[in-house]
């Protein structure tokens, strides 16, 4: 692992670092923050997964995270949102496909397979280098994610419920494989059976049988995304059907991008931190 920079922020440090990966067979860089708590033993970790088009950078920069997990005493972790290089296939004309839009998935068609594994790479790979190479207490760690990291929290809390002790999602794709900004890459990452697909949509993966304690989502009413790729009132169907408590918050005039994510970041790190401690 190299560290690429270190940064003190609310007596913690904020690091970006690179290694390279031998799950995705790419240089992969995320980002750290690391509590001024840690200094006297192993803290909670939150992991943050990015939407379409984002790095470890967006929620880094722009997501306002540092004060709330310093205070509360939390690991978080910002990966990257899909391998990256020359030597990766890609569509740079698309920006829901390819790099900056690797779902979180495992893909199975060539050419995407040798490199577009991010579900192998956060659960296997990545978390065993966080566990070797940070004060973080493996013990309790929670997801949580924007839009298509959204997606991603919810798929791997439902596929990993004694991993993950909490979940939210800002904006979350929650049923990938009927929207119309994601069905395109599931169909390029995953071939045509459908069948394969359910797997990575939280809502197939409910109806299948898959749980999880609770859900806490916030989506603004005002994001151009609702009606056509997020569709929120899908996941609190299925969740009412599976009796799986989910907090859904309708949020008037917000729209899709950081700004709504930042004004509500600290009270999903406090609700994450409220559940780490218990577990």
């Amino acid at each position: 692992m190299q560290t690429v920079s270190t940064a003190k922020s609310h007596g913690g440090v904020q690091g970006v670092y690179r290694h390279s990966s031998q799950v995705t067979g790419s240089t992969m860089t995320f980002a750290v923050f690391v509590p001024p708590q840690a200094a006297r033993g192993p803290v909670p970790v939150l992991w943050y997964l990015s939407g379409l088009t984002c790095t470890h950078a967006n929620v880094m920069e722009k997501g306002e995270y540092r004060a709330a997990a310093a205070e509360r005493g939390v690991i978080i972790v910002a990966p990257d949102t899909s391998p990256r290089g020359a030597h990766v296939a890609d569509e740079p004309d698309n920006w829901q496909f390819g790099s900056g839009a690797g779902f979180y998935l495992d893909a199975t068609q060539d050419p995407y397979a040798p490199h577009y594994r991010m579900y192998s790479y956060i659960v296997e790979e990545l978390t065993a280098l966080i566990a070797a190479e940070f004060p973080a207490d493996m013990s309790r760690q929670g997801i949580f994610g924007h839009s298509m990291g959204g997606h991603g929290a919810l798929t791997f809390a439902l596929k990993h419920p004694d991993r993950f002790k909490s979940c939210s999602a800002f904006a979350p794709i929650v049923q990938p494989s009927t929207a119309d900004w994601s069905r395109p890459a599931l169909e390029k990452y995953l071939g045509k059976d459908e069948a394969a697909w359910r797997s990575y949509d939280a809502v197939a993966l409910i109806e299948d049988g898959k749980r999880f304690p609770e859900f806490l989502v916030d989506q603004g009413a005002a994001d151009p995304f609702l009606k056509t790729g997020l569709r929120p009132e899908l996941l609190v169907a299925a969740c009412q059907t599976a009796g799986i408590p989910v907090t859904l918050n309708m949020r008037e005039g917000y729209d899709h991008s950081y700004f709504f994510i930042s004004t509500f970041m600290a009270s999903h790190i406090h609700w994450h931190a409220a559940r780490l401690e218990k577990a």
